[in-house]
């Protein structure tokens, strides 16, 4: 079993930064790819970053691309969700999730393809 645990949410006006951290206990969790989701009031969740198990292939949604950088530190079993000029659109709940498939060059963006899910944490971000 895998537990996840979100954090470094909160609020910040628009151009601030965040960094989100996922920390993970129970199966190694070097050996999972992890995504980052978010859901904005009233829309459905949407794919933010993904990176794969060995650290490589990152891969980011075009609304946050060249703002947001996904990391891992398998040693501290916690994946990070650096966000830097943030814009009011990217207020939501953010959620990482993490799967385990064999191949560590793996890196998926659909929900669907996640088995384990964090609680989420709230980004809240002002104009």
């Amino acid at each position: 079993q895998v537990q996840l645990v979100e954090s470094g949410g909160g609020s910040v006006q628009a151009g601030g930064s965040l960094r989100l951290s996922c920390a993970s206990s129970g199966r190694t969790f070097s050996s999972a790819a992890v995504g980052w989701f978010r859901q904005g009031p009233g829309k459905e969740r949407e794919f933010v970053a993904a990176v794969s198990a060995s650290g490589g292939n990152p891969r980011y949604a075009d609304s946050v691309k060249g703002r947001f950088t996904i990391s891992r530190d398998n040693a501290k079993n916690t994946v990070y969700l650096q966000m830097n000029s943030l814009k009011p659109e990217d207020t939501a709940v953010y959620y990482c999730a993490a799967t385990f498939s064999g191949d560590d060059s793996y890196t998926p963006r659909r929900h669907y393809e996640y088995n384990y899910w964090g609680q989420g944490a709230q980004v809240t971000v002002s104009s």
